[in-house]
């Protein structure tokens, strides 16, 4: 990401989600960088329609909307997934993506498999990625 398109994002952060707190503008900055990368890793042609409102980041992708969820087993607390649900169905969502997102390489994926299981995260998402973010790599779990 450029860095004049990174500040005009997170300027709209500030401006737009004024409400939240630093800590909250800051979850949401991040957010919106492991988005971006995700997209240029993945599909460059996905087009990005909302990340402002809600932790779900809702994209294009051929042709269709669907939910990207991104999640830190590190840092990230445990959502209401049936929230998310209601969401998928009132944003008119096809699909939900669940991302584990890892700063170093894992080789073992017991913790994410343990997570999926304890969570039926199986059940929510339709596709189960896991995003090794500085080497800009992608492997799919489900």
């Amino acid at each position: 990401m450029e860095l004049a398109v990174f500040q005009e994002l997170t300027k709209e952060i500030t401006s737009e989600c004024f409400f939240m707190t630093d800590s909250q503008q800051e979850e949401k900055v991040i957010q919106l960088i492991d988005l971006h990368h995700f997209i240029e890793c993945y599909d460059p042609e996905i087009e990005i329609i909302s990340y402002l409102h809600h932790p779900i980041n809702i994209v294009k992708h051929d042709h269709l909307k669907k939910g990207i969820l991104f999640y830190d087993l590190k840092h990230s607390q445990i959502p209401d997934w049936n929230a998310f649900e209601e969401f998928k169905r009132l944003h008119k969502i096809s699909e939900l993506w669940f991302v584990f997102v890892e700063e170093n390489f894992v080789a073992d994926k017991a913790a994410q498999s343990d997570f999926i299981i304890e969570n039926s995260i199986e059940i929510y998402y339709d596709k189960i990625f896991v995003f090794n973010f500085f080497q800009s790599a992608i492997h799919s779990l489900y």
